[in-house]
């Protein structure tokens, strides 16, 4: 693989523009090259008729000796001095600092193309520079507060492990002398933790069996030489907890609603028990594993850009035949990227400490949660994906046979078989449409480097690719139509036209195992995804209980998507429950409360997007939520309207649902394009589009938006009443549910796609996890300022 292409494949996708434009370099190098050549030519030219007028005059003067010396090397790369140019460091605004390119030999004049692609290195050294030691101080700030969270989590381990200590004289100096013991012992989970005063920076490390893994992660390191470690060692002082409190934000709907009910009171005081302890031990070591993951990646960053610039250089000086690398290089050695090290004695200090304080000194565990391995294609994922396909396609000819052949379409139970067993296959239908969809969004996000697990908020090396996805929805797929055509052939056989229970409990049973293989508690079937899939559908339902994050809203807005499929649940429901199955005949739409449902049912999804907006605008004052919450309140009118409309008809019901509906439809395709696309900007660098773009061709988004405007208009049809003479009216429903997911399954690509945009112009590449603890002091601190700001 070429450099280029391996230099913008590990580029992290939110800080692109931060890496050096190597790609645009290479361009003015091409330039250079052209005009190079464009020169020799000229001079090969010169040379010849040179040549010519020295061959006539030899004939001429046949006395004269032959000079050899009058001719040169055309290049003259004997007379190029090793220093052709001189990088000095220029103090900016605000103390920045640049670089700056003089060329210092008077006798060789630089092209023009030479001087600009010099400038744009500078530029872009200066900028990968800057970004770096920017950079490098938040790590250096983050590091300041991890020492505070460790100084106060390991006060807290010695209180919890001794609730009898007390901050007197004597057992201060027995918390010393315990301390100055634990240089030499290792204390097991089960025996009380000892005080020590812990810095990222400055870890004393003890002897254990595991000693030498300890060596290892502490080599190149000078323990004794930072900050004065022996010296200045101490153990953590217990007084820390007097000026510490937990940070106890609300994150289940009891916590939450206690903190509604008594603001005034919240419970934030330590109360040393285990519990506590370990909520934050827990939630600290997810703190160290971001930060351990951001060190990583800002410590490749340096890597990447020095790499890059080298190369770069080295292809300059290919191609001038000068020898200006070694000097622009000695400048890079010295800049701040080029000699700083601190990146690299943080990550062995917090490598050293979790694995110590989090593992029980088990390197091993350690590093496998800090460095989790990439995830791996398996071989077996793309056979059961194949095998799967094939009997899938299989199925499909056998039941698309089997209709042709029996004519089933003009049987006399077509009708029944409509009305009670394909709304049961058709929530199968839906699922694996938008199961597909993903998978198809997975495939593209990845092509496009939207940098999805992130943005989702999924732990590294547990989210699940396309090819996976396409595997679930495979076997969902195959044994969906094994049901199908088991009920098919139940009804055609002269034996099972009674409908006998057991035969037609097969959708249920469907059902059923798709249930039990979600909630296994075994490491089967992607438990990981599985259990993540499920706390954010129970954050939805919760809502608004919980602070809402990205994948809650986004999973919400899915949700709204697959109100047919809701619906089908509450028919399994009736169907099995108090309706005739075995004789496959229901009443439902009878049932006052099944009607009553009915209109719950496809409310709800769209009830919790608008919980989920209330909640946001009230935390985060923005204005736009609530705009955003009463797009959801006039849907939630249209789609009631509609389903009165479509349980009582009636010209009145049909003017209502249908005013309803498109006040609802065009502010729905309002914010998809404009806020949840960020598209239709007249200002933006592509016209009518927004300054940054993923996909290469513009047309793509305006095709987009055509066909968002058309499939949010799929409504029409429980409006208008639209009969189809060759397709029932329920399968003419589920076809117009289908559009509204494949509308789902575009809406989310471009969705995300500016999310991760937004993402790149913020630099947010790494995840916050909130800290366990927090100080009196700094809360005063930061009342002062949220007060000196709104002053």
């Amino acid at each position: 693989m070429k450099f280029g292409k391996e230099y913008s494949s590990q580029m992290l996708p939110e800080w692109k523009e931060a890496y050096l434009d190597y790609r645009y370099l290479k361009t003015l190098l091409k330039d250079i090259l052209r005009f190079k050549r464009k020169e020799e030519e000229e001079k090969g030219q010169t040379q010849q008729k040179a040549l010519v007028r020295d061959l006539t005059l030899y004939r001429s003067f046949s006395g004269l000796h032959k000079r050899n010396s009058d001719f040169k090397n055309p290049n003259g790369v004997g007379d190029i001095e090793d220093q052709f140019i001189v990088v000095k460091e220029v103090k900016g605004a605000n103390s920045n600092v640049k670089y700056e390119t003089k060329f210092v030999i008077p006798s060789e004049d630089a092209s023009e193309q030479e001087v600009v692609f010099f400038d744009r290195l500078d530029y872009e050294f200066s900028k990968v520079d800057k970004f770096y030691k920017d950079k490098v101080e938040e790590v250096m700030n983050e590091v300041a507060v991890l020492n505070k969270q460790m100084d106060a989590l390991i006060a807290l381990r010695i209180k919890v492990e001794n609730p009898s200590l007390d901050m007197s004289g004597a057992v201060r100096d027995l918390v010393a002398d315990v301390a100055s013991l634990a240089t030499s012992t290792v204390s097991n989970p089960s025996t009380p933790r000892m005080p020590r005063k812990e810095q990222m920076l400055v870890i004393q490390e003890t002897g254990t069996a595991n000693e030498k893994d300890l060596e290892d992660s502490n080599k190149g390191v000078d323990v004794d030489k930072i900050d004065g470690a022996n010296d200045n060692f101490k153990p953590a002082p217990l007084e820390i907890l007097e000026h510490v409190k937990i940070n106890n934000e609300p994150e289940t709907p009891k916590s939450t609603i206690k903190a509604m009910l008594h603001k005034d009171s919240k419970d934030t005081k330590l109360k040393f028990n285990r519990k506590q302890l370990k909520n934050a031990e827990e939630q600290l070591k997810q703190v160290f594993i971001e930060f351990h993951w951001k060190l990583r990646q800002l410590k490749h960053y340096g890597f990447m850009n020095l790499l890059a610039l080298s190369k770069v250089m080295k292809k300059y000086d290919k191609i001038t035949l000068r020898g200006a690398s070694k000097s622009y290089l000695r400048a890079v050695d010295n800049s701040y990227i080029g000699s700083s090290d601190e990146i690299t004695t943080i990550l062995e200090r917090v490598e050293a400490t979790f694995v110590k304080h989090f593992c029980n000194s088990d390197r091993r565990k350690g590093m496998k949660s800090l460095r989790p391995t990439a995830k791996k294609g398996k071989h077996k994922t793309t056979f059961l994906l194949g095998y799967f396909a094939g009997g899938t396609t299989a199925l499909l000819v056998a039941l698309v046979l089997v209709i042709n052949a029996r004519k089933l379409v003009n049987k006399e139970g077509r009708t029944q078989y409509m009305e009670n067993i394909f709304p049961l296959y058709s929530l199968f239908a839906y699922i694996i449409l938008h199961m597909l969809m993903y998978a198809v969004n997975i495939y593209f996000w990845r092509c496009y480097r939207v940098n999805y697990p992130f943005i989702f908020g999924f732990k590294q090396g547990t989210e699940l690719g396309y090819r996976e996805v396409f595997l679930l929805s495979a076997g969902l797929t195959l044994l969906s139509l094994a049901g199908v055509l088991a009920n098919l052939d139940m009804e055609m056989e002269p034996g099972t036209q009674k409908y006998q229970t057991i035969t037609e409990l097969v959708p249920l049973g469907l059902v059923t195992l798709v249930l039990a293989i979600a909630f296994c508690p075994f490491n089967i079937v992607y438990r990981s995804g599985r259990f993540f899939f499920i706390k954010s559908i129970w954050r939805c339902i919760c809502a608004p209980f919980y602070k809402v994050t990205l994948i809650d809203f986004f999973l919400a807005d899915q949700l709204t998507s697959q109100v047919q499929a809701f619906r089908s649940l509450e028919f399994y429901i009736c169907y099995y429950g108090w309706g005739e199955f075995t004789q496959r005949q229901n009443s439902c739409r009878q049932s006052a409360v099944y009607n009553s449902f009915y209109f719950i049912v496809a409310v709800l999804p769209y009830w919790s997007r608008l919980l989920q907006c209330l909640r946001r605008w009230v935390e985060e004052k923005d204005v736009s939520q609530a705009f955003n919450g009463l797009k959801y309140l006039l849907t939630i009118i249209a789609v009631l309207m509609r389903t009165a409309f479509d349980l009582k008809k009636g010209t009145s019901w049909r003017v209502v649902a249908g005013v309803s509906s498109a006040v609802a439809a065009i502010m729905n395709t309002y914010w998809d394009i404009v806020k949840d696309w960020g598209l239709l900007q007249r200002h933006s660098k592509n016209p009518w589009l927004r300054d940054k773009l993923v996909i290469s061709h513009n047309s793509v988004y305006f095709i987009a938006m055509v066909l968002d405007v058309i499939l949010r208009l799929a409504w029409l049809q429980s409006v208008l009443n639209f009969h189809v003479t060759f397709l029932h009216r329920t399968a003419l429903t589920t076809i117009v549910a289908c559009l509204e997911i494949l509308r789902r399954g575009m809406w989310n690509f471009f969705r995300l796609e500016n999310e991760h945009l937004n993402n790149v112009g913020k630099f947010r590449a790494f995840k916050s996890v909130p800290l366990p603890f927090s100080y009196y002091d700094e809360e005063s601190s930061g009342k002062d300022e949220d007060s000196s700001k709104d002053d």
